[in-house]
């Protein structure tokens, strides 16, 4: 089993914060690393749920709406549902545990999931299920708005944070969005976290090129900003020139 792609279905050439686009095909999706990433993310909710998973309270009922949602997709990707049973494409079942959504979404699919409430002027991570994350620490960033999540990124400036929230208080339930980011890493771990004052291991000599596409959803019964992220990981020969 790989966690590795053969390519990423997307052009990967840099765009400007925040490069937001309308999402035009299924945002959730299967595909060739499928059984090795979900092996990476089964063994780390076992032994480090702690590092992975969160969720206050008062999110709880937007978890399960998004756990609903997700249910609901599985069907058309492969997936056979059961009643509280889901057979997944690499042949694992899977209990679906309603105490415990964000945990059940995790051993479902490659999706990463983060939940934005809305408090005050700014959106505010009150939940995730982050197994993949990408140089950043979830303790770090839990209960946090928008502009804390993003420190130390330095093209996330004043201007930058005032568009982004006004694309959040606009987001439509069944209009979702999305965008990509690129990083160079030097092996393939897919868990990467890094505390906001570790400094970032340079380009030079990585072997693997990682590419998020991370989607933006509105749940219609919450209002909850879903932040849905897919993790695609290349070696270098794999990356088109100019990325």
């Amino acid at each position: 089993m790989t966690i590795l792609h053969r390519s990423i279905p997307y052009d990967v050439t840099p765009r400007a914060l925040p490069g937001i686009q309308p999402v035009k095909e299924p945002w959730l999706r299967v595909d060739e690393a499928y059984a090795g990433q979900m092996a990476r993310r089964i063994t780390l909710l076992e032994t480090k749920a702690a590092d992975v998973l969160y969720l206050e309270p008062p999110a709880c009922p937007a978890a399960e709406e998004l756990l609903d949602m997700v249910l609901g997709l599985l069907p058309d990707l492969g997936f056979a549902h059961d009643g509280d049973t889901v057979t997944c494409p690499d042949g694992r079942r899977v209990t679906v545990d309603r105490s415990d959504p964000m945990a059940t979404l995790g051993r479902l699919v490659q999706c990463d999931f983060v939940l934005l409430d809305k408090r005050g002027d700014e959106h505010v991570l009150t939940g995730a299920v982050l197994c993949f994350p990408a140089s950043w620490r979830l303790d770090e960033k839990a209960g946090r708005p928008m502009v804390a999540i993003h420190t130390p990124v330095a093209s996330y400036d004043d201007n930058i944070a005032k568009r982004v929230q006004r694309l959040f208080d606009g987001i439509q339930p069944d209009r979702p969005l999305w965008r990509f980011n690129g990083l160079w890493y030097v092996d393939p771990e897919l868990h990467q976290p890094r505390s906001a004052t570790e400094p970032r291991r340079q380009r030079d000599g990585a072997e693997y090129f990682r590419s998020e596409r991370q989607t933006l959803i509105r749940l219609p019964k919450s209002r909850t900003v879903v932040f849905a992220i897919h993790t695609y990981l290349v070696r270098a020969q794999d990356v088109p020139k100019g990325s």
